[in-house]
């Protein structure tokens, strides 16, 4: 048996897939992951002993280009990720799972289709399943909203943009497929049991008759990894740094972290990202590393400061260190207003920081540390676990 994985995503949305593949292999089910050709992700599920199937364009050009891609090409995009996606297709699979972009999910669900197989949709955060209890937040190229204050009604336009932007794309090749068109891509990709891929202390889920949701739990790898031998050096020789890092993101602003925690008599360690944050000196309180296991790093840090991303907000609060987001796009604004309403850390006011603002979050993030170990015991460790035995009892 085999369990075809589909992530079209950045980084972020592809380490969960590593923790389910290695839950779903431990019952003696193979796995196929679909994830963009990027070198890092081939590279990491290779290391995990999973089988890799590339699908459509690189993601960190695309994030990191001079030209990053405009609302204006998306459809068009789009078209090529579908057509991919079906390409790629689930020969030997016995269930799907997909996440990520909205048409890469909608075309591997199709290809559950025409392979006749169970098919889940799982995202790592709410904000994409409709409910009455909050609007819409990942609205698509641009496209407004009406000023209107009923949720449904929110959600209603939401599908409707999401089908004038995708929905011809995947008719076109379901029909060359010899598939019927679709009512509707969002509820066509929601499916009738969508995952919620999150810790509930984290994202809590209030429970609609508008979606069956089953939240799993946060899809989390334990990492074994040692830290390299030079950053043990430098976390022994003295007191715990600041860790900063903005993983796939590439903030403005991000050059005075460095001046505000040194400010506050701080040593820090820097994550390159896909922004090559480095040191424009070699004064000997700051360590710059790359890929690097943060479960372990986190524990040894005085605060993390980072872009909001779902993985990098549950790690550092499974950790126990106070955190500072400084949220860019995306659902990265959400998991900053979490943080601070759980009092584990601050939000930082905007995607660009300055000396005083930054200054100011980092403060409030380091005198929540008593807090944010409370919350740390809360964290369920177990959502992979809860989530491929979904998936194995849906081949049964």
């Amino acid at each position: 048996m085999r369990v075809l994985l589909s992530g079209y995503d950045s980084r972020g949305g592809v380490e969960p897939l590593v923790a389910l593949a290695m839950k779903v292999r431990e019952h003696g089910v193979e796995v196929r992951v679909c994830a963009p050709p990027d070198d890092e992700f081939a590279r990491r599920l290779a290391g995990a002993g999973v089988e890799v199937v590339p699908v459509g364009q690189a993601v960190r050009p695309l994030v990191t280009g001079a030209k990053p891609p405009t609302a204006k090409g998306l459809p068009e995009r789009a078209a090529e990720l579908i057509a991919a996606q079906f390409a790629a297709g689930a020969d030997g699979c016995d269930a799907v799972v997909a996440t990520g972009l909205v048409p890469a999910v909608a075309a591997a669900r199709s290809v559950a289709e025409l392979r006749g197989i169970p098919y889940r949709y799982a995202t790592f955060q709410q904000l994409t399943l409709p409910t009455p209890h909050h609007p819409p937040r990942l609205t698509h190229a641009g496209l407004a909203l009406p000023p209107e204050t009923d949720n449904r009604a929110l959600w209603k336009r939401e599908a409707e943009n999401i089908d004038r932007l995708f929905k011809t794309a995947l008719d076109t090749q379901r029909a060359a497929h010899g598939l019927p068109p679709v009512d509707s891509v969002l509820g066509y990709v929601l499916g009738d049991h969508p995952l919620l891929a999150s810790d509930p202390v984290l994202d809590p889920w209030q429970e609609t008759a508008d979606l069956d949701v089953v939240q799993t739990g946060a899809w989390i790898v334990p990492d074994e990894r040692p830290l390299p031998a030079e950053l043990e050096a430098f976390l022994n020789a003295g007191e715990p740094p600041v860790y900063a890092g903005f993983g796939s993101t590439t903030p403005r602003g991000a050059e005075v972290v460095v001046e505000v925690i040194r400010a506050q008599g701080r040593r820090a360690v820097i994550g390159q990202g896909w922004a090559d944050l480095g040191l424009t000196d070699d004064r000997g309180d700051c360590f710059v590393v790359g890929e690097v296991n943060h479960q372990a790093l986190f524990r040894r840090c005085a605060a993390v400061v980072h872009h909001g991303g779902a993985g990098t907000t549950t790690t550092a609060t499974r950790s126990g260190a106070p955190q500072v987001v400084v949220a860019q796009n995306g659902d990265q604004p959400y998991w900053a207003g979490r943080v601070a309403e759980l009092g584990i850390g601050a939000a930082h006011d905007g995607p660009v920081p300055t000396f005083e603002s930054l200054s100011a979050a980092l403060e409030t993030a380091l005198a929540a540390r008593e807090r944010a170990a409370a919350v740390a015991a809360t964290i369920r460790t177990d959502g992979a676990d809860v989530a491929a035995q979904l998936v194995l009892d849906a081949m049964k």
